[in-house]
């Protein structure tokens, strides 16, 4: 679950344990959207135990008053040229909003999109991330079943 307020813009080659569990599907580098802090740079500190995960009610420019504490996203569907995904928007660790996108990977483009632009950039980093992961995965499969 990636903080509501981080604006992710690009891919944080960082000391993840797991960084395919990561909410975004990868960590990520970026900046801050919250009310009074717009484009502030959060420090790698900040990257790796606030932004990219959520709930981080010890970050400084986290504002009391919020729609949500954290945004979940998954792939409920891959039909291989269209994904729906599913998004859950947490306050308190309970889904507080929820919905589903469709994108059209042939063309590149959403056929429904999140109305929020901060929600709607995270949603685009985890859709880059899971194409990448998909491509990369049937030659490391191959690779497998060749040495096998």
């Amino acid at each position: 679950m990636a903080c509501p307020f981080f604006m992710p813009v690009e891919k944080l080659n960082g000391a993840w344990l797991h960084p395919t569990r990561l909410p975004l599907g990868s960590g990520w580098d970026g900046h801050c959207s919250a009310p009074g802090h717009e484009g502030a740079r959060p420090s790698e500190q900040e990257l790796h135990e606030f932004c990219n995960l959520g709930y981080a009610a010890k970050c400084s420019r986290l504002p009391v008053e919020r729609d949500c504490d954290a945004v979940r996203f998954s792939v409920a569907r891959d039909q291989g040229s269209r994904l729906l995904l599913w998004f859950v928007c947490e306050t308190g660790h309970r889904p507080a909003k929820h919905g589903t996108l469709e994108y059209d990977v042939d063309r590149h483009e959403w056929l429904s999109s999140h109305s929020d632009a901060r929600i709607q950039k995270m949603l685009e980093c985890y859709v880059q991330t899971y194409l990448q992961r998909r491509i990369q995965s049937p030659a490391t499969d191959s690779l497998v079943s060749e040495t096998s």
